[in-house]
């Protein structure tokens, strides 16, 4: 029977955000799955829709057996701290050496691809380099990668196949894990390593035009389907996450199969057209001028992205440019009660509601003011006389397409009215991408005239299909909707900031 190490590590590093990942942020279970190392991997991570998950039930179905060595995840921030990066992968590669004393046949990692540890820009390829140094060049491994990732020559090197999603919103999670599946069966098979092709574009691709739900995005990965069912080949286009500062941040194509080379420059040439990434972000203030005009007749909500502040590229939830953009245009006033912002990060607040009750009325000062990518802070915190509209513990549960299944815990929460906007504050930090973390603090999404989801694209999954209109808008926040307005030390001179 063949035997397999399955393992975790997952983390996007925006190495210009304020906060760094440490071990807590590993162990929190906020946004992801808490750590969790042994056989309790495999029972607490299935039926999620996350890729390692994904594998599992396709080795199962290949007959394989599965050891379970460790899963991390963390919410995406600044650098991950040495004493966890080295906590991760000593965990990881403890479990390998055991496994080969024992009969290891492969190994399969569930990795971002984006992760930037303190002491290691490139540190998937690290733990890849680690992992091949105990099992040597025999024993193949593969690895599935999130579409963000940062691909790099050791990441191709050391591993014997790589895959990533081609859905963002991140749907196809679990698909890529049973991807990841195919391609170890098919390095089996083969007793070698399937011939490899890969292609760097020339420039950073903002990351709000890198939805699959509009073009170029949604056609581009069509046609990469398209062309491994011509060429037999298992391909991927991975558009990077445009915040990691390192000499091999860009997106990549690759392509693994006996035709990887043809099928890889085609799709090179497909992407590698620049004027296609150009994107159209709107001022705050211009934002919510839009949302208030259209949701005069919108039968559907209209939301907003406020995507400099997405906890899920790097911020930390917690910004209130939008905010005040709002109170500045009477929101609030024209659809009182119909007007949702979330989530916000106050741990402060969430506590004062809890302890204050359903009905009371306090006076708070609501989010924080944070050092940003231009050297300045974000807006100040909203003061005032606030309502406290309902109360919850923070548990949750995801039903929205991506990461189905997935619970989470929040701590403290609270649904906060002021002006006629309702907040959503929670006591962890988790990106907007699913209407059940608004419905936790008895936020109706589809009864809203207007919605700001703290979110880039991700949102869109669940948002979008009871939205009359999304506009994507930035306030002062730690994530550049345009990668040029980042202070770049280490990016390649090859690699272009804009399209």
């Amino acid at each position: 029977m063949t035997r397999v190490l399955i393992a975790g590590y997952q983390h996007e590093t925006n190495t210009f955000a304020p906060s760094l990942a440490d071990w807590a942020a590993f162990n929190r279970g906020d946004s992801f799955p808490a750590f969790v190392r042994g056989p309790a991997m495999a029972e607490q991570l299935a039926g999620i829709n996350i890729p390692v998950a994904g594998f599992i039930d396709a080795a199962r179905s290949h007959g394989w057996a599965i050891e379970p060595s460790a899963w991390a995840g963390a919410i995406p921030s600044s650098y991950v701290t040495r004493d966890a990066f080295e906590r991760i992968a000593a965990a990881i590669c403890e479990d390998a050496v055991a496994a080969r004393g024992r009969g290891l046949d492969a190994i399969y990692l569930d990795l971002h691809g984006a992760a930037v540890a303190e002491h290691a820009a490139d540190s998937e390829g690290e733990l890849l380099a680690r992992l091949r140094a105990i099992v040597g060049p025999d024993i193949p491994i593969v690895a599935s990668l999130d579409l963000h990732a940062n691909v790099t020559q050791r990441m191709l090197r050391e591993a014997d196949a790589l895959v990533a999603y081609r859905t963002y919103p991140h749907v196809d999670m679990a698909d890529t894990g049973a991807l990841a599946a195919q391609l170890l069966a098919r390095r089996l098979r083969a007793g070698r390593r399937e011939p490899l092709h890969a292609r760097r574009l020339p420039f950073l691709i903002p990351i709000n035009a890198q939805s699959t739900w509009i073009a170029p995005a949604q056609g581009l990965y069509h046609e990469l389907a398209a062309i491994d069912r011509e060429h037999g080949t298992v391909s991927s286009f991975c558009m990077g996450f445009p915040a990691s500062d390192f000499d091999e941040c860009a997106p990549m194509v690759w392509s693994h199969g006996e035709r990887a080379e043809a099928a890889a420059e085609r799709l090179y040439a497909l992407t590698a057209e620049p004027a296609q990434w150009r994107q159209q972000v709107l001022p705050a203030r211009e934002a919510v001028a839009q949302a208030i005009a259209l949701a005069a007749s919108a039968d559907k909500p209209v939301v907003i992205a406020d995507t400099q502040d997405n906890p899920g590229a790097g911020g930390d939830s917690n910004t209130t440019g939008l905010l005040h953009a709002l109170r500045a245009q009477g929101a609030g006033r024209r659809y009182p009660g119909q007007v949702a912002f979330g989530l916000m990060f106050d741990p402060l607040a969430a506590r004062a509601a809890t302890e204050a009750g359903v009905g009371a009325e306090l006076e708070l000062s609501l989010g924080t003011a944070v050092p940003t990518f231009t050297g300045e802070p974000s807006d100040p915190p909203v003061r005032g006389r606030w309502k406290v509209i309902q109360l919850a513990d923070g548990r949750c549960t995801l039903t929205g397409p991506m990461m189905t299944g997935l619970s989470v815990q929040l701590g403290p929460s609270a649904c906060l009215e002021i002006d006629g906007i309702r907040i959503a504050v929670v006591s962890g930090k988790k990106q907007l991408l699913d209407r059940q973390l608004l419905r936790m603090v008895g936020i109706d999404a589809e009864q809203m005239r207007i919605v700001v989801v703290k979110s880039s694209n991700h949102f869109r999954a669940d948002f979008q299909p009871h939205a009359s209109h999304v506009l994507v808008a930035k306030a002062a926040g730690p994530m550049a909707a345009d990668p040029a307005d980042l202070p770049w030390r280490h990016l390649s001179p090859a690699v272009r900031v804009r399209p």
